[in-house]
């Protein structure tokens, strides 16, 4: 199965601590890197899980809070140190263009790529479209313009079984057409059902990744169907009212959420400095959601 891994490089809240690195996770799909929010560090957490910079072509800015966003300056000139060429696009809220955009002009003037900003604005939609993956950007309820972002596989071409190919005597010319789920007609006119020549396809595979936000319903239904939800997570239930307050969710909240959602599995972070044992939120989230992973940094978590 193609590779399409979730790479946690911070998963703390506003406050870096000695345990925890502000938000930034890296999707590696099929060798290409996406990241997922910036805050600061997040080139030295690349170079300690050994990730290639060369790969990283898109970033996903989920709000303009500095512990989402700081780090952006710092990993685009150290990009740039290592003699990076091409493009680089920072997809990101609408209101952060225009003041990302002078912070690299300033900090980043002698870039050795091309920096692109591109804008997401109103209901957000697909921000990133290729043969084989598609993200899609979509609301969260944060005290500022914030969006998640929801890496999709497209459908897979079925597995064409080799025997019967050749038994058949199938050209490869036909080959495209009979992995999409086409029949093949020999000569004589006789028809070879594609399951005859073909298996099932691998499962298309989907990530959901829903930074600062308080609890809502919407949030539920934009992800729904996900198979893997990361969720912020930041407090317990006995702050839930403080949480609201401050555009956050708890982890009770958050398992409601994957619950609601029906995915497959719920990774948590976002962490409150007061929390030195996470599994305190874990804990919580498996009372309402059974499969619960507490984000820590440099965790890998396949998506199989």
């Amino acid at each position: 199965m193609a590779k399409f891994q979730i790479n946690i490089l911070g998963c703390g809240s506003a406050t870096p601590t000695p345990r925890h690195n502000p938000s930034c996770q890296v999707i590696d799909y099929r060798d290409n890197l996406f990241m997922i929010d910036c805050g600061e560090g997040s080139q030295s957490m690349m170079r300690r899980m050994k990730m290639n910079f060369t790969r990283l072509n898109h970033i996903f800015l989920s709000h303009m809070h500095g512990d989402h966003c700081l780090g952006l300056p710092g990993l685009l000139s150290t990009l740039s140190l290592h003699e990076r060429t091409g493009k680089v696009t920072v997809h990101l809220p609408a209101e952060g263009v225009n003041i990302m955009k002078s912070i690299t002009d300033f900090f980043c003037r002698e870039s050795t790529f091309e920096i692109a900003f591109e804008p997401v604005t109103g209901d957000g939609g697909v921000v990133f479209d290729s043969p084989a993956l598609e993200v899609r950007a979509f609301p969260l309820y944060h005290r500022v313009p914030c969006y998640g972002y929801i890496f999709r596989e497209k459908a897979k071409l079925r597995h064409i079984k080799g025997d019967m190919v050749k038994f058949h005597n199938v050209p490869v010319s036909a080959l495209h057409d009979i992995k999409c789920g086409a029949d093949y007609v020999k000569h004589d006119g006789t028809v070879v059902p594609n399951a005859a020549l073909t298996s099932d396809a691998d499962p298309a595979m989907s990530y959901a990744y829903c930074s600062d936000t308080m609890f809502d319903e919407r949030v539920a239904e934009a992800v729904r169907g996900v198979d893997v939800l990361y969720h912020e997570s930041t407090y317990s239930s006995e702050l839930a009212v403080q949480a609201r307050q401050r555009g956050h969710s708890t982890a009770r909240e958050a398992a409601e959420i994957a619950r609601m959602a029906g995915a497959r599995k719920l990774i948590i972070g976002h962490y409150s400095k007061r929390y030195t044992d996470v599994e305190l939120l874990a804990r919580e989230a498996r009372e309402v959601f059974d499969v619960v992973i507490p984000a820590e940094e440099g965790l890998r978590v396949d998506l199989l």
